[in-house]
């Protein structure tokens, strides 16, 4: 019979072979940090940055163009209304008082404004005709309306427009605005009429003064 004495170094190996068998392996080494490219991320800043810039380029040619578009409506906002008001102060009438051709003040003011245009616009011509009332022979009132037509003229000649831009003529009591028979009508019917004969068709505002 095998003494334990015998048997103890032997189980002594056993059991540190045993141990030495169950030691954990050992950790797996960790995974390495990933590698930062920064061209790659240079690149994508700069690529955003250009399309940023892109962008504020084309929001800037849109403002621009919508700036430009507006301008250009208010300018021909702005000549319509002039053509208008041009064309409204050169056919103005102006008018008499009863067996007269001494203009009035307001006939005055009315031919200041036609100078204006006349002075902005060198090829406009004009015809001038001088109308009557009813009241009177044929023969005194046309006689009458072109002494009418001739003091419009005379005043506009007198302030700087030729004598070959202007022509006159007298109407006499032959074509009434008014077909009334009483002072009313009749004070409609004592004028001048302005006609442009010659250079209507492109014509231009008056500068700023």
């Amino acid at each position: 019979m095998i003494r334990i004495s015998r048997l103890a170094p032997f189980a002594v190996a056993l059991v540190i072979g045993a141990a030495c068998s169950k030691t954990p392996p050992p950790a797996a080494a960790p995974a390495p940090a990933p590698v930062i490219n920064q061209d790659s991320i240079n690149a994508a800043n700069a690529a955003r940055a250009r399309a940023d810039s892109i962008a504020r380029a084309d929001a800037a040619r849109r403002d621009a163009d919508a700036r430009a578009r507006a301008d250009a409506d208010r300018l021909a906002a702005e000549r319509s209304g002039a053509m208008a008001a041009m064309r409204n102060t050169r056919a103005q009438a102006i008018y008499f008082e009863y067996d007269s051709d001494v203009l009035s003040d307001d006939a005055r003011a009315k031919l200041d404004a036609k100078l204006v245009i006349m002075t902005a616009n060198p090829a406009l011509r004009l015809r001038i005709a001088g109308s009557t009332d009813e009241r009177g022979s044929d023969e005194y009132n046309l006689a009458l309306g072109q002494r009418r037509a001739a003091a419009a003229k005379r005043y506009l000649a007198q302030h700087g427009i030729a004598d070959e831009r202007i022509d006159v003529i007298s109407l006499g009591e032959e074509r009434p605005t008014s077909q009334g028979h009483d002072e009313s009508a009749w004070t409609q019917n004592r004028r001048d009429e302005f006609e442009i004969t010659a250079g209507g068709d492109q014509l231009m505002p008056p500068r700023p003064r």
